[in-house]
């Protein structure tokens, strides 16, 4: 598989997801969880409202660290992991 590229938006925008000690948190709970996790599951280990946490993970997916996929009535979301591998890499090069 070929390298993510980030660009300087997606740079900002990943540093600026990342600050907020509460999406860094579900972050971890995210790949920690392997495949998938569901949104609920997310919920029960926060003290958020569903839709505090429905902000978080949009601001979390609009940084591209997650992806969403709707099952029903129930979102779940995954890690992109080449993406932070990538945000990673761009930070060693500083």
């Amino acid at each position: 598989m070929a390298a993510v590229k980030l660009t300087d938006e997606q740079m900002n925008a990943i540093a600026r997801a990342l600050a907020d000690p509460r999406r860094m948190d579900l972050l971890r709970r995210i790949a920690n969880a392997g495949d998938t996790l569901a949104c609920e599951s997310l919920r029960c280990g926060c003290a958020v409202t569903a839709a505090t946490l429905s902000h978080h993970m949009k601001e979390l997916e609009s940084a591209g660290l997650v992806d969403s996929k709707r099952e029903g009535k129930f979102v779940k979301y995954a890690l992109r992991r080449r993406v932070l591998e990538a945000y990673a890499a761009a930070l060693r090069q500083i």
